[in-house]
């Protein structure tokens, strides 16, 4: 039985960033919309962006207001943000105030004043703020035959036969919505929310119906901002995915001999988490990591989450990499991500987008320890999902990814992890300390490669000035895994001969910048 062809829906793009995506493409055409939630959750903000990118001389915009916030005091806030244009106003936007006629005609009296506006303007656009305000106002109405679920059905079936798009505007509790007929009658309804978590106030948009579109379940975070509202879509991947790889490409990391461990360095697409306690290189191998890219004209992304960027790029010049002049040619971007308020999701989007934008080819997270720390949410579960939905998107677009974290080890034991993270990433390299000649030294090793031979062998490695340099290896010593490592065959004895990890003329180099 062979399909039926369908007849296309007509899609509005809504001019708010991320929306459109969160819609399944766009907003249906000729729709009734209904726009709901708390006072102050950006409802009237949400369909000003929307008539002001879609309205225009031949495609005119009404908005009507009842009992609401008058036109004049909501045009004199609405135009600080940048999606306003003044030159719209009176020529492809109308604002009409029905205050007065709701309080002098009833409900009859504005469906009249309303009928008579649309039919003589024929506009595209059509919105009633606030719809909500007519039920509490109903005391004050003049008595007349006329009950708000038949203004609200006489006024959904007028504006279908108009072909318009409509946004009714109300603030519903959830409860007030669940019962109520307007529900029933419209195509959309969207939920805004504000909620606060640790003193930082998060704000959602949840699609709760839109008939004819597939959109995009679940809650997402959006920002109010100078240029409007942008919508970060709670999606598991990025759109616009490459359809293949290159097949058993690598990327160095600009540590030879550690690319000799890994199996040739990272392969592309691949993500590598670097494990270790405070102060072990973490930092230093994942700026070596970038630089290398520059080497090779390879555009490179840097996410910091616990230093601030002027810190960062003095700490990198002490190990002799210059982050300043890689960005100013344009193949390092640095994104400081140090804000109180940002969510999961507006983390994800970013970065994805950055990467897109540049093109970028290697990407570091720095680190995902600070990730946690810094997004608000009250959820752990979500900061995980979040980390996994960053790192997973980032690997489909091809780049290659090295998140570094902060473990906490016991000196007597090789701690893997403490964070039940490792599914995030393809790869492992576990950095930590081992007590040698009375002191600590710097150990590393590969512990895990997804679907690539890699050396398992412990390595020595000294930090100077020109960062991470790898030494011989321990095969002569055992006990490294208890944090105490002593001659082999001598288990009394401790080593003596192994060369100290820091220079005199580097013992000065800052080893790794100290969480914020």
């Amino acid at each position: 039985m062979s399909d039926r062809p369908r007849v296309p829906l007509p899609l509005l793009a809504t001019g708010v960033p991320g929306l459109d995506e969160v819609l399944g493409g766009g907003l249906p055409e000729y729709s009734l919309n209904l726009i709901v939630g708390s006072p102050g959750a950006g409802k009237t903000t949400l369909v000003d962006q929307i008539m002001f990118a879609n309205a225009s001389p031949t495609r005119p915009a009404l908005f009507f207001t009842i009992l609401g916030e008058p036109p004049v005091k909501m045009l004199r806030y609405q135009q600080q943000l940048r999606f306003f244009d003044p030159s719209k106003i009176g020529s492809a936007i109308d604002f009409v105030n029905l205050g007065q006629v709701l309080l002098d005609e009833g409900l009859a009296g504005v469906l009249e004043q309303i009928t008579a506006r649309v039919t003589a303007t024929n506009p595209n656009i059509v919105v009633v703020d606030s719809f909500q305000t007519i039920v509490r106002a109903l005391p004050r109405i003049p008595a007349n035959t006329m009950d708000v679920q038949e203004f609200v059905e006489r006024l959904a079936i007028h504006l279908t036969t108009w072909q318009t798009t409509t946004f009714m505007i109300g603030e519903y509790t959830e409860l007030e919505l669940r019962d109520n007929p307007i529900a029933t009658i419209a195509d959309g309804i969207f939920w805004l929310s504000q909620s606060v978590h640790h003193n930082a106030v998060v704000r959602r948009l949840q699609v709760l119906k839109l008939r004819g579109q597939a959109s995009q379940s679940g809650r997402h975070t959006f920002r109010i901002s100078a240029d409007g509202i942008t919508v970060f879509p709670r999606t598991f991947l990025p759109p616009n995915l490459p359809t293949q790889l290159p097949a058993d490409a690598r990327l160095s990391t600009g540590i030879p001999d550690l690319d000799a461990l890994m199996g040739g360095g990272i392969p592309v697409g691949n993500s590598v988490l670097v494990m270790g306690p405070p102060g072990t290189g973490k930092s230093i191998l994942a700026a070596q990591f970038i630089a290398e890219g520059v080497h090779h004209d390879e555009v490179g992304l840097i996410v910091l989450f616990e230093q601030t960027y002027t810190k960062y790029l003095r700490w990198a010049n002490n190990f002799g990499i210059d982050l300043a002049a890689m960005e100013r040619s344009g193949l390092v971007q640095i994104m400081p991500l140090q804000r109180v308020d940002l969510t999961p999701d507006e983390v994800v989007q970013l970065v994805w987008q950055a990467v897109a934008k540049h093109q970028v080819t290697r990407v570091v997270i720095d680190s995902l320890t600070g990730f946690e720390v810094t997004v608000t949410t009250g959820e752990h579960d979500e900061r995980r999902q979040a980390m996994y939905r960053l790192v997973e998107g980032l690997a489909a677009l091809g780049v290659a990814v090295l998140a570094t974290i902060e473990t906490v080890e016991e000196s007597t034991s090789l701690l893997m992890t403490n964070q039940m993270i490792s599914f995030l990433s393809d790869n492992i390299l576990l950095q930590r300390y081992v007590e040698i000649r009375g002191r600590y030294e710097r150990v590393l090793a590969v512990i895990k490669m997804r679907n690539s031979a890699h050396s398992t062998e412990l390595r020595q490695f000294r930090v100077t000035n020109q960062g991470i340099v790898l030494e011989g290896g321990l095969a002569q010593y055992e006990g490294i895994s208890t944090g105490i490592a002593t001659l082999r065959g001598s288990p009394d004895r401790p080593a003596t001969n192994v060369p100290p990890s820091v220079d005199t003329a580097t013992a000065s180099a800052e080893p790794e910048p100290p969480p914020t």
